[in-house]
C-alpha cells in the first residue's frame, strides 16, 4: 500500500516529533527524507548548509534522493508515514490520495526549538535557518519549479507556534480520521 500520510515543514518545525507520535499512536512505520539528507551530508563530511550549497551545484544529488523517496512513497511496500519537505508535493504531483500535512512554525520559534535540541545561540540558529531556507528554496525552484512556501498541495496546515507536541499530534490525528 502506498504512503498513508505525508508530513512536511521547515527545519525545526517539529515534523520529526509529530511523525514519532503518529508512529507510536498508530503503530506505523516511517521514512524520514530529512534524515536521508543529513546522513548523505555526513557521509560526505559536510554540514547541512555546505551540503545544501553542493546540491545547488550538482542537481543529480537532489534528484537521486527525491526519486528514491518518491519511489518508496508510491510502492506497495511504503511505510505509512513519509516525512520530508517535498513529500506533500510528490504525493500531490503523483495524484496519491492521502492526507498531506504541513506544520507551520515561525522562524523565531524554530530557532528556539533548534537551540533547545542542539544547543548554540538563538541568533546563530536563526541565521542558519534562514540561510538553509534560502538555499533550499532556490534548489526546489530550480529543480522542480516548486515554491516551498506555497501550501497548495496540503490538505491540512497546522499552525503550531503556540501548540505543544501533544496538541499538534491531536490536530494531525483528527485530520487523519477524515481519511482512514
Amino acid at each position: 500500500m502506498p504512503a498513508r500520510v505525508t508530513i512536511s515543514g521547515h527545519p525545526g518545525s517539529g515534523t520529526s516529533t509529530l511523525v514519532s507520535g503518529l508512529c507510536d499512536q498508530l503503530n506505523w512505520k516511517m521514512l524520514n527524507g530529512g534524515q536521508i539528507f543529513r546522513d548523505t551530508a555526513a557521509s560526505k563530511g559536510m554540514s547541512l548548509e555546505a551540503f545544501g550549497e553542493y546540491c545547488v551545484e550538482d542537481e543529480s544529488v537532489d534528484k537521486k534522493l527525491d526519486e528514491m523517496l518518491t519511489s518508496v512513497m508510491l510502492s506497495d511496500a511504503s511505510p505509512e508515514v513519509i516525512e520530508s519537505r517535498l513529500a506533500g508535493w510528490w504525493a500531490f504531483k503523483h495524484d496519491l490520495i492521502c492526507p498531506r500535512i504541513w506544520v507551520e512554525v515561525s522562524e523565531e520559534v524554530r530557532a528556539i526549538r533548534v537551540v533547545n535540541r542542539e544547543g548554540g545561540a538563538e541568533l546563530s540558529q536563526l541565521a542558519l535557518i534562514r540561510e538553509r531556507m534560502q538555499y533550499d528554496a532556490s534548489r526546489y525552484k530550480q529543480l522542480y519549479n516548486i515554491d516551498i512556501d506555497s501550501k497548495e498541495p496540503y490538505t491540512c496546515i497546522i499552525e503550531a507556534d503556540s501548540l505543544d507536541a501533544e496538541q499538534v499530534l491531536t490536530v494531525a490525528l483528527e485530520h487523519l480520521e477524515e481519511y482512514l
